[in-house]
């Protein structure tokens, strides 16, 4: 299987951080990016729901120059 066209160049090593159940956040989020792994959380980690929205603000704010916008489709499970 071959990397995705968006993540050659942008990437240390080939890695996608597992998302951790209530450890996970936006600031392990975006450590992880500026490392060069792709960063990930679970959506419930967000809560109450209303913050899922604020954490894609605050991670595309971060990260957004040069970095594809993280995509809003998935919604909490929980709304």
């Amino acid at each position: 299987m071959s990397l995705p066209e968006i993540l050659r160049g942008r990437l240390s090593v080939p890695a996608i951080a597992a998302p951790l159940f209530i450890i996970s956040n936006p600031d392990l989020v975006i450590a992880q990016c500026t490392a060069g792994v792709v960063g990930s959380f679970p959506s419930l980690n967000a809560r109450p729901a209303e913050k899922l929205e604020e954490w894609f603000i605050r991670i595309n704010g971060e990260l957004g120059n040069g970095m594809r916008r993280i995509r809003r489709k998935n919604r909490h499970p929980m709304r």
